[in-house]
């Protein structure tokens, strides 16, 4: 490994452990390393190996992607642990024997899970999530009957297809989807069902199959229970803002008008959080207006120009919102005729969450777009094209 990539390394560590105001010594208690190591690391002298990659990003509570922005390890790291993905479902009604936590022990490691999956640390997922899932299908074997290993399996395998998703494995991710539907129905529990319905239109945008993508969430909002309390309102403004881009890729601007217009209300009526797995609130509607303005294209352009012009996202959203927030920001402002502005959106996008925006398409479309614009480009733009993989 060149020893420009180690220097590299080193640096950001140490940026890292200077921003979180952690000395050496605290950073390599935190990590279980050696004082001398970590210091031949920030040196520049020795690159950490994936173990002591992953206790340093955790020890940072951040994925190992932060750590190593730039190379194609992390993305090569989270593909090859697909196959475990899958070989963890296919046994989904048959689990092997093995140990099982007790309830409050899963309840705090499916809350890990999606924690990494709000803040796009797929290579903790990626890695982690697999025998998760083997664990908690021995937990509702056992249990049968019992709607709480239900939920805990619901919620993990939509951790697990934001791996799938985001990484192009569409066959995957639809399983994962269909595993969602089949155990939620044992968990007896009507907003769980939403949350699936919501995850489940993603299976429609990958397959560009917007009107049936449509009437899907049309027909999930109709057997929704009242909005009589924040949760409820969450589980239905969500679902409303998943239609409305759906809506937009479908070219249908009244129907998108209609149901953001549908969250906007219910997101006034609830305070900005994440529900049940699910970032809603106002600031969550208003990135969903960004997305179905770009959706929508031509004119309707103008209206994610004029949502950034006087807001950005808060810090306290998901970095995955937020990433995508920029990424959709960046497209409207490439298709205005911002090219500057566009590429500052998609490096905004990087520092925030670096594995989704490298996996998102839009912005590798986009980064091969700016760099055919800006023949006689700045430098920062050929690294952030070769860093996305937009040769």
């Amino acid at each position: 490994m060149p020893a420009s990539t180690m220097r590299e390394v080193g640096e950001r560590v140490a940026a890292l452990r200077r921003a979180r105001r952690m000395t050496q010594a605290e950073l390599a208690r935190a990590a279980f390393m050696s004082l001398s190591m970590l210091r031949k690391i920030e040196q520049g002298s020795r690159m950490p190996g994936d173990d002591t990659l992953d206790a340093i990003a955790a020890a940072f509570g951040i994925d190992p992607t932060r750590i190593l922005t730039g190379q194609s390890r992390p993305d090569s790291r989270v593909r090859d642990a697909l196959p475990d993905l899958s070989a963890a479902i296919a046994a989904y009604d048959m689990p092997d024997d093995g140990p099982v936590r007790s309830p409050a022990e899963l309840r705090v490691a499916v809350g890990e899970a999606t924690g990494w999956r709000l803040s796009a640390q797929y290579t903790s997922i990626a890695h982690r999530v697999p025998a998760l899932l083997a664990e908690l299908a021995r937990a509702l074997h056992i249990g049968q009957g019992h709607p709480e290993p239900a939920r805990l399996l619901t919620t993990a395998y939509r951790s697990a297809d934001a791996v799938a998703y985001k990484y192009g494995a569409h066959d995957l991710s639809a399983r994962l989807v269909e595993l969602m539907r089949w155990s939620a129905t044992q968990a007896e529990d009507p907003l769980l069902n939403a949350t699936v319905a919501y995850v489940r239109g993603e299976t429609f945008l990958a397959a560009r199959s917007y009107l049936p993508g449509l009437r899907a969430m049309e027909r999930a909002l109709d057997q929704m229970p009242a909005p009589v309390d924040d949760m409820a309102a969450a589980a239905r403004g969500a679902l409303h803002m998943r239609a409305a881009v759906i809506a937009g890729r479908a070219g249908d601007p009244d129907a998108a008008d209609t149901h953001i217009g549908e969250a906007r209300t219910l997101g006034d009526r609830v305070r900005e959080g994440v529900y049940d797995g699910t970032a809603f609130g106002p600031n969550s509607v208003r990135i969903h207006q960004v997305s179905v303005a770009v959706s929508l294209g031509g004119d309707h352009v103008q209206g994610a120009l004029d949502v950034a012009r006087s807001w950005v996202p808060p810090r306290s959203l998901p970095t995955e919102r937020s990433s995508g927030f920029y990424i959709e920001l960046a497209r409207a402002q490439l298709w205005s005729g911002l090219v500057d502005d566009a590429f500052k959106s998609l490096q905004v996008a990087r520092s925030i969450a670096p594995q989704h925006t490298r996996e998102h398409p839009w912005a590798r479309e986009d980064a091969a777009t700016l760099r055919r614009l800006k023949r006689a480009d700045a430098e920062s733009l050929t690294k952030f094209v070769e860093w996305i993989g937009a040769i």
